[in-house]
């Protein structure tokens, strides 16, 4: 597909459509909308009731007609109809505030995607309304996102934690090297502090529980002062509301096992490296991006594991989102990273 239709006076949008959040960019205005991925759904009339943070207050609070949902699992579509619902609510936002009539659109996917789930994407967003759809991968959008310059001949390593994936890639010359995606992120982790609660306090917790204890006291490394935090939930021997206190040391116990994989993940990748570009990281160090760099001391930990520098980027979260805006700014120089 020609990419000549990106003229200078286009509406182009970038989506991160990704697990936990979608973020909507704009060419040459930044990030105009930020929602959570999740959609609330009329089950009689099949009508969207809300999409975004309105929808994720429902979540685990609907009665039966209502169906509150995440779509987006791993990265990748789970719910074809409740996504492509989300996204024509979402794009219909963006759209009618800033007068675009059908975008093209530049949207980040997961490095390990198939071709069946880049198609279901592709599908969703032309059905949502927009007029040409280009994919790039999570990493190099991040990469780009996080201001690291990807055209030049030297290698850089992103990993990006994102709700559903850890993507993590070695770039170079506008181009994947290597690449590795694990669907062992956020959501994941999420999942493990359910469990420890469970497990340890008898205590059935949320996910939006989970994700506020994660958010709040969660860490790969002790922290200097243990931190504590209030949780309230459902006993699971009375069935009667409780709360407790736990700590930011439990957390750290609790998220321990898939904080393992995620660094494993990054070893492997650094021992596919080419040398020469293990040089080159070796220098400029391995970039943190995603939601997950936010982690306390995650940065610390991938440090000591793999013997190279770790820094975060600016606005983890914001990166993948920031790339897809900055590709459609500078179409040409960055045409060779979007998927063809």
């Amino acid at each position: 597909m020609k990419l000549k239709m990106f003229n200078l006076g286009s509406k182009d949008i970038g989506i991160d459509l990704g697990t936990a959040n979608v973020l909507v960019t704009l060419k040459g205005k930044g990030i105009i909308l930020k929602e959570p991925s999740v959609v609330a759904i009329d089950k009689r009339t099949g009508q969207i009731l809300a999409t975004g943070y309105e929808a994720k207050e429902m979540l685990g609070r609907t009665p039966d007609r209502i169906k509150a949902i995440r779509p987006m699992k791993d990265g990748v579509i789970a719910d074809f109809t409740g996504t492509q619902l989300m996204l024509k609510n979402i794009l219909q936002k963006a759209c009618k505030k800033y007068s675009i009539g059908k975008p093209r659109v530049v949207v980040g996917v997961p490095s390990g995607i198939t071709e069946v789930e880049e198609r279901a994407v592709e599908e969703a967003i032309l059905q949502a309304g927009a007029k040409e759809v280009y994919l790039i991968e999570e990493p190099m959008a991040a990469a780009i996102g996080a201001g690291l310059d990807v055209s030049e001949p030297n290698g850089s390593l992103v990993v990006d934690i994102g709700g559903g994936t850890t993507e993590v890639a070695v770039i170079s010359l506008g181009g994947i090297v290597v690449s590795n995606s694990l669907r062992v992120a956020g959501d994941e982790l999420d999942e493990d502090i359910i469990n420890y609660v469970k497990k340890e306090d008898n205590l059935a917790i949320g996910s939006t529980t989970a994700e506020q204890i994660k958010i709040q006291i969660g860490c790969a490394v002790p922290t200097v002062t243990k931190t504590e935090m209030e949780v309230k939930g459902r006993d699971l021997a009375t069935g009667l509301p409780k709360h407790i206190v736990v700590n930011s040391d439990q957390i750290k116990d609790a998220i321990k096992e898939s904080i393992g994989e995620i660094v494993d993940v990054v070893k492997v990748t650094l021992e596919r490296t080419p040398p020469e570009l293990s040089a080159d990281i070796m220098e400029k160090g391995i970039c943190l991006a995603g939601g997950g760099a936010l982690i306390k001391n995650l940065d610390q930990l991938l440090s000591e594991k793999t013997g190279m520098p770790v820094f975060v980027a600016e606005e983890p979260l914001d990166c993948v989102a920031k790339g897809a805006e900055k590709t459609l700014e500078d179409i040409e120089k960055l045409r060779n990273v979007l998927r063809k």
